[in-house]
């Protein structure tokens, strides 16, 4: 979850855990990730967009569980 104080981006939560993220000069210094998921035809949340926050904690957790590893590809040039 992302605030803003008019278009300057003030704190981010983690969705998941409540985890107060630290933000200096609208930088997020942890890691996190913003997630967008749209949903098409044939789910009951058709035409909905969500969007969340989670640390990388709890990424970690979740992506653990899953029955397929996420695949990871290495940037090569970080701005």
């Amino acid at each position: 979850m992302r605030k803003y104080k008019g278009n300057c981006l003030t704190s981010v939560i983690c969705n998941c855990c409540g985890k107060n993220l630290v933000v200096e000069r609208e930088i997020v210094k942890e890691g996190v990730t913003r997630i967008y998921a749209e949903w098409d035809y044939f789910s009951e949340k058709d035409g909905e967009i969500h969007g969340f926050d989670i640390c990388e904690e709890c990424y970690d957790r979740i992506t653990s569980q899953f029955k397929y590893p996420v695949s990871v590809v290495q940037k090569t040039e970080l701005l």
